[in-house]
């Protein structure tokens, strides 16, 4: 991937790391959206780069 962003696979890991009971907790709740939003764009753009490179 290209830029400064993570990586999809990496935010990722980093969302199922909120979800160890089951559930996101309440606190966790807005880093776990922002989260979302992050690992969405970053699909988007390596999915992207995918389709360039075919």
């Amino acid at each position: 991937m290209t830029g400064v962003g993570r990586t999809a696979d990496e935010l990722n890991a980093e969302i199922r790391a909120l979800w160890p009971a089951g559930a996101v907790q309440p606190l966790d709740r807005d880093r776990y959206e922002r989260l979302l939003v992050e690992w969405a764009e970053a699909a988007r753009a390596e999915r992207g780069e995918q389709q360039l490179a075919a």
